[in-house]
């Protein structure tokens, strides 16, 4: 070959021209070929090849055309009924979900009614003008009576076919096959259907692209067209999604010769030609491209195939055969994992919709399909594989719990995260994309990546779990701010909410700290809403209530949120607020309100809430001023990995300037009772996986900066709080005596965890208990015997909201309580 070397092709980020492209055609070192489609391959996929769980639909196999290679396309005569009935499809739809499909495979001739007249005589009797109408009616009831996704292969359509389709379907392809017409021409295989014809199919592939469908399509070789062909029908399919962006796989599809057809006795494409064609594909559309090859028709050459650049196996049934090549049947999902192994692949299960598209639901799907499919997913826009819940949940997934008890195998860990891990095991400052790179951990990472974290905690706090014994005090669930997360603050629509608005008064929040200190709690935890009648003032009264009354007593209170509407109601700034709290008791600050630092995530989920800077000037001037604070994330709703990494790393960088935070607290998303889940606008909390991997990533990331992980009861149950500690965390926050928040969120893990429950587990797992004070110091040995011979406690009082005006909002605190406020200031300071 002259005119193209592979070093035309050695950029990561440019695809070839078309004429770069045309001149592989004469290219034959095939292993050149494939050593460059797996760099590009690698450099987005990492170690994961996908595949879709699926059940094959052949709804009808009648077709008016008459492809030579074609066993699926029948006559009437050999058929039972010209369509599945919709109970038979339910019914084998059912089946499948029980073995956890989550794809209905619609697959079907083309236009049967306009050639056999049984077709068109059924599709009457049962009130359908066409087939395409009746698939949009059978799909419709699989959505509406199962959880399983239909992809419709319906052949060519139009413009109204499609807008028909689209919302009872998650993505819909077509093959095309060739662009060569040549092939359409008298004793070639596409000869006499119509449907075959270049144009055509084409055509559906744009009206696809412009109705904002994820599409699959794909080649079909071996069937008589050249090497040059085959890459023009690439780039036809290249110029498409370029205008549409909606090609979401290309299908290298391998001929195999079928009895009974034309083409029975036509010679196969070699591996050869097959691993060329997939090689030349992945350099052709480059690295973020889905390339797929179906392993039914490539047994014993898996591996193969992968090292020509796949990253997708396509559908894979356990419980249906491939109708379309029935002679190769599915290999099993668990022969499909090892041998995916074998070339360092971690077999991850995908949705008929690819996750870049599935995370994009608005501009993708029908608004019918959105909420159903958001609620199928993970962050990386994979699917949930198991049915842990955040705050609910008392187990743990078996398959996490196994392989983080075995992480003996690495062979599907990759250098690079290895790399990643050895820096942050060293101290070192990760990148924002190093950081994310180790939230997008998947199978055998995973267990690495706890693994290390688990080893690292070790090194840095040994065998000790520590936990404070507190009382969270939540002295009114008032708020006019519109968190979009939270089930626990009462605003206009309370009543659709759990429990009735209150406002403590002084007294129940002076009572509730005495009983604290006599069950031997050491710090009262003190947060509420924002209600529009508070000031700062009424903050400074809360602080001066508590200690007159439990002198001894750690108030940690006040959310950067808090602190910040408190100085703006009485017009002074946020430093000099934070000292007068400081003068009249305040201990330090819980670091709640961060939820995710990046003003993308907030500004769909708070945002009427303080920004990224504001909270972090807000933090970081309270460590100026002596204030100790923990910092937190609340995640699993519409945030993503890489916002969990800018996260990590702004707290990382105020930890390094002011040395202030105590711990790092994980905060799963508890979702079931939370607005903008009910909206059907965010996913059900984070996954199991996604759960450990935070812990895990914390320890690892934040490593010679913050010291201390922290992991929830509340949100993760014993299990969970096991899976944790074995994953970096070494402490289990507070006893809490009255937990509100969470569960008004629909957390089921209780109110509170005495230091006898919290010591059994610890025992448990074979570590040292031992109770600490909020700043992680010694607590006096009266206090640990109080603690351990606490009497239940009393029935708490809510006091009811008195009528007043909820117009009332700061602007007209501000002029009631300024001047007063101030004067304490002077006061105090």
């Amino acid at each position: 070959m002259t005119g193209v070397s592979m070093a035309t092709f050695n950029s990561d980020a440019a695809l070839p021209s078309d004429e770069q492209a045309l001149a592989l055609a004469e290219y034959s070192d095939t292993a050149a070929l494939m050593q460059q489609a797996r760099k590009l391959r690698d450099s987005h996929y990492r170690n994961l090849v996908t595949y879709s769980r699926k059940v094959f639909i052949p709804l009808t196999q009648l077709c008016r055309d008459v492809c030579h290679y074609c066993t699926f396309a029948q006559t009437p005569n050999k058929i039972d009924s010209p369509y599945m009935s919709v109970g038979e499809v339910l019914a084998s739809v059912r089946d499948a979900e029980a073995m956890g499909c989550r794809e209905a495979l619609f697959t079907l001739g083309e236009r049967p009614e306009d050639r056999y007249s049984v077709a068109q005589r059924t599709l009457e009797e049962m009130g359908f003008k066409s087939t395409l109408e009746y698939v949009a009616h059978v799909a419709g009831q699989v959505i509406e009576h199962t959880g399983v996704l239909p992809h419709i292969n319906a052949g060519c359509m139009d413009r109204a076919e499609i807008e028909m389709l689209r919302p009872v379907s998650a993505s819909m392809g077509i093959m095309l096959e060739s662009v060569s017409s040549r092939l359409c021409e008298k004793g070639m295989p596409h000869y006499g259907s119509p449907d075959k014809q270049p144009e055509r199919r084409l055509e559906t592939l744009r009206l696809a692209g412009e109705a904002k469908v994820p599409f699959t399509t794909g080649i079909l070789i071996g069937i008589g067209e050249t090497r040059r062909e085959r890459i023009e029908s690439l780039l036809a399919i290249r110029e498409v999604h370029a205008r549409y962006g909606h090609i979401q796989e290309v299908i290298i599809q391998n001929f195999r010769a079928k009895p009974g057809t034309k083409m029975a006795e036509a010679p196969e494409p070699d591996l050869e030609d097959l691993v060329w064609t997939i090689a030349v594909a992945r350099i052709i559309f480059g690295a973020e491209m889905s390339i797929q090859a179906p392993p039914n028709l490539s047994p014993g050459v898996l591996p193969r195939l992968i090292d020509a650049g796949i990253n997708d196996w396509g559908g894979v049934s356990p419980v249906t055969p491939d109708f379309v090549n029935p002679e190769a049947p599915w290999p099993h999902v668990e022969k499909l994992a090892r041998e995916s192994a074998l070339c360092g692949k971690f077999l991850q299960q995908r949705l008929t919709i690819y996750p870049e598209y599935a995370l994009a639901g608005p501009e993708w799907l029908d608004a019918a399909l959105q909420q159903p499919i958001l609620k199928m997913l993970d962050s990386d826009g994979y699917p949930r594989t198991d049915d842990w819940v955040s705050g609910q949940s008392t187990g743990a997934p078996a398959t996490a719990l196994r392989a983080l008890s075995d992480v003996s195998d690495d062979q599907c860990v990759s250098e690079t995260l290895k790399s990643i891990v050895a820096k942050a095991c060293r101290g070192e400052t990760l990148s924002e994309r190093e950081v994310e790179r180790l939230f997008l951990a998947r199978g055998p990472e995973v267990s690495f990546v706890c693994a290390e974290a688990n080893r690292l905690r070790q090194a840095v706090n040994g065998d000790t779990v520590r936990y404070v014994v507190n009382r969270n005090i939540n002295y009114t669930n008032i708020c006019y701010f519109k968190c979009q997360f939270c089930a626990f603050s009462k605003g206009k629509l309370s009543e659709n909410l759990r429990g009735l608005p209150y406002d403590l008064s002084l007294e129940e929040i002076q009572r509730r700290s005495t009983e604290a200190w006599e069950r031997g709690a050491t710090e009262v935890c003190m947060q509420g809403g924002i209600h529009p009648d508070y000031t700062g003032e009424t903050y400074l009264a809360i602080l001066k209530a508590i200690k007159s009354a439990t002198p001894g007593m750690h108030v940690h209170a006040f959310s950067p949120l808090e602190v910040w509407q408190g100085a703006k109601t009485v017009g002074v700034p946020v430093r000099e607020f934070l000292q007068a709290l400081k003068g009249a008791g305040l201990s330090s600050l819980p670091g709640t309100a961060a939820e995710v630092l990046d003003d993308e995530v907030r500004q769909i989920i708070c945002a009427d809430k303080l920004n990224t800077s504001e909270w972090l000037e807000v933090i970081e001037t309270a460590h100026e001023v002596g204030l100790r604070t923990t910092a937190t994330i609340m995640f699993g709703h519409v945030d993503r990995p890489i916002h969990w990494a800018r996260h990590l790393l702004r707290v990382r960088d105020v930890q390094s300037r002011t040395g202030g935070f105590t711990e790092f607290v994980p905060l799963p998303f508890v979702a079931q009772e939370s607005p903008i889940y009910l909206k059907g606008r965010a996913r059900m909390g984070p996954t199991f996986r996604e759960t450990l991997l935070m812990h895990a990533v914390a320890r690892l990331a934040l490593h010679g900066s913050i010291v201390n992980i922290q992991t929830s009861w509340v949100k993760m149950g014993e299990a969970g709080i096991a899976a944790c500690l074995n994953s970096g965390a070494n402490d289990l926050g507070g006893t809490l005596m009255n937990e509100t928040i969470t569960r008004s969120a629909g957390a089921a893990h209780g109110q509170e965890k005495t230091p006898t429950c919290m010591e059994a587990l610890i025992q448990r797992m074979g570590r040292a208990p031992e109770q600490r004070t909020t700043a992680y110091g010694e607590v006096p040995t009266e206090r640990v015997r109080a603690s351990f011979v606490a009497v239940p406690l009393r029935e708490v009082v809510n006091t009811p909201v008195s009528t007043r005006k909820r117009s009332c909002g700061p602007k007209r605190a501000l002029v009631r309580s300024s001047a007063r406020v101030q004067e304490e200031l002077i006061a105090t300071t």
